[in-house]
């Protein structure tokens, strides 16, 4: 074995369990979401960090329909309170088939969406395929949800996080979103590429030698993207138009 393959097998890395063949996926879906979902069905474990307004909603119901299709299993969509209904109404526009449902017997084939804080009505073990909208409720390591949604769903094989605000500078809530996945534990990404910083146990910094490897590391199972051009694709449609400001001066008395 030559040195350079013995450096790529210590390399940190997940295999993709997904699908090995994707199936017909909405023929609405824009390049870019069309080829992030078949990437995340692909994987079977991911993360979606996309900004506003690049379809997250669409690519989560086309992952969890494609899912379904594929393998049969039902699928449980989480979300916050106030964006379940939001969530049912994106699936009726694109005319893909999903329901509220408030506990395990609501529960029929397909997609079913429901809030966070109903989980601990449901069985997560009758299920093929998990998503978290809003995933960045993953955020704190002593966080009730974190922790349930972790050991509720660490059996299931098909998990999709998607959030629009991950801090790409905050590793805590990084390393929870690895954890759910099942890629690799909090504390075994703190022990592999980071060190303490300046004698804090609270505060960690990436090694230097294992920066370029951590954001690989990354990219491998999570795609962030704030405007397609980012993965190469054409802005068309998303461009916004040129910010105008307007100064107004507002004379004030004072008393």
């Amino acid at each position: 074995m030559d040195y350079a393959t013995f450096l790529a097998k210590k390399a940190v890395i997940d295999p993709m369990t997904g699908l090995t063949d994707v199936p017909e996926l909405p023929a609405c879906l824009f390049p870019h979401q069309r080829d992030i979902v078949a990437w995340a069905l692909r994987r079977g474990r991911a993360a979606l960090f996309a900004g506003t307004g690049l379809g997250k909603s669409l690519m989560e119901l086309a992952w969890a329909q494609a899912v379904h299709q594929a393998t049969g299993k039902d699928i449980l969509h989480l979300a916050p309170l106030a964006v379940s209904n939001q969530m049912k109404r994106e699936a009726d526009k694109f005319g893909i088939a999903a329901q509220i449902v408030a506990s395990q017997s609501d529960c029929r084939p397909g997609t079913n969406i429901t809030n966070y804080q109903k989980l601990d009505k449901f069985d997560l073990s009758r299920f093929g395929g998990v998503i978290l909208d809003e995933s960045s409720i993953l955020k704190s390591t002593d966080g009730k949800y974190r922790t349930a949604l972790i050991d509720a769903c660490h059996s299931i094989p098909f998990r999709l996080a998607a959030t629009a605000t991950p801090a790409p500078n905050d590793f805590m809530e990084l390393g929870n979103h690895a954890e759910f996945l099942g890629i690799m534990s909090y504390t075994d990404m703190l022990a592999t590429f980071f060190v303490h910083d300046g004698g804090s146990t609270q505060n960690w910094r990436l090694k230097g030698h294992a920066e370029q490897e951590f954001w690989k590391w990354m990219a491998s199972w999570a795609v962030m993207l704030r405007k397609p051009s980012d993965l190469g694709y054409p802005n068309e449609g998303y461009d916004l138009p040129p910010l105008h400001y307007h100064q107004h001066i507002v004379s004030v008395e004072y008393g």
